[in-house]
């Protein structure tokens, strides 16, 4: 019973931001503050940082208590106040330098609480659903930047309208589970919900090619400097998704 609240929990929360108009407003930028790739990169891993932080301080309350109701409040806090930094970010780019680490702390609250509780469940599954975000970051990033992997027009829109059908049918089940129902195959371990986890996992990896392109032609066209916040949040966006949908995938694994 309890690792099936868990999937119903982690189901409610697993929104993916969509960015479809998001990076079409980036326009060259005469003044000598500029994007950079290297600024990106560094801000990255500021986010990152943040997150972990935020994340080990709500991982370290469960295991103390080892009871869920002890940091809900912090990762209910984190569902909602990280939502709305990042609709924040997303509407007003130019305060990312603030909204953007903001959003990194807060999602913090819920990824260490989330990850807490499935850890307590399936131990060992966090580093492996760790193990496999970067990995899946490392190849992808190889594979974009040796060409393998090209963000054609058609390639944007298959993964764009691949990533707002599944953002939709999560909220749907989100409403649904206010009347005590949902859609079934989002939270099975049956072949059907593992292979509709795979397709999931499959798309939010992809969207970091998106990111990539979208990083790399900011870059190219000199946005400005707050740019680099915001690009770097939304690649964080993208490996929070896919981190929990790897840990999804694999609780589903470990419980058959």
């Amino acid at each position: 019973m309890q690792k099936h609240n868990a999937l119903a929990l982690f189901g409610r929360s697993g929104n993916p931001v969509f960015r479809g108009n998001a990076f079409g407003d980036v326009a060259t930028n005469d003044s000598p503050t500029r994007m950079t790739l290297s600024g990106t990169v560094n801000k990255t891993g500021i986010l990152l940082i943040l997150c972990i932080i935020s994340a080990s301080i709500v991982w370290s309350r469960f295991f103390e208590s080892s009871n869920p109701a002890s940091i809900s409040g912090l990762l209910w806090l984190g569902v909602i106040g990280g939502l709305a930094a990042a609709m924040l970010t997303i509407f007003r780019k130019q305060w990312a330098s603030i909204t953007a680490p903001l959003y990194a702390v807060l999602q913090g609250l819920f990824l260490g609480g989330i990850s807490a509780i499935f850890e307590s469940q399936y131990p060992g599954i966090v580093i492996q659903a760790i193990g496999l975000t970067f990995g899946t970051l490392g190849v992808l990033l190889l594979a974009y930047k040796s060409g393998w992997i090209k963000p054609t027009e058609n390639f944007r829109l298959m993964i764009v309208a691949a990533t707002g059908g599944i953002a939709v049918l999560y909220l749907i089940s989100f409403i649904m589970g206010f009347f005590g129902s949902s859609i079934g195959f989002i939270h099975s371990n049956g072949l059907f919900g593992i292979g509709f986890s795979l397709f999931v996992v499959a798309i939010a990896a992809l969207n970091l090619v998106l990111d990539f392109d979208f990083i790399e032609t900011a870059t190219e066209h000199g946005a400005p400097k707050y740019m680099e916040w915001f690009g770097a949040f939304s690649l964080m966006v993208t490996l929070v998704w896919l981190y929990l949908e790897i840990l999804r995938l694999l609780a589903k694994l470990r419980s058959r």
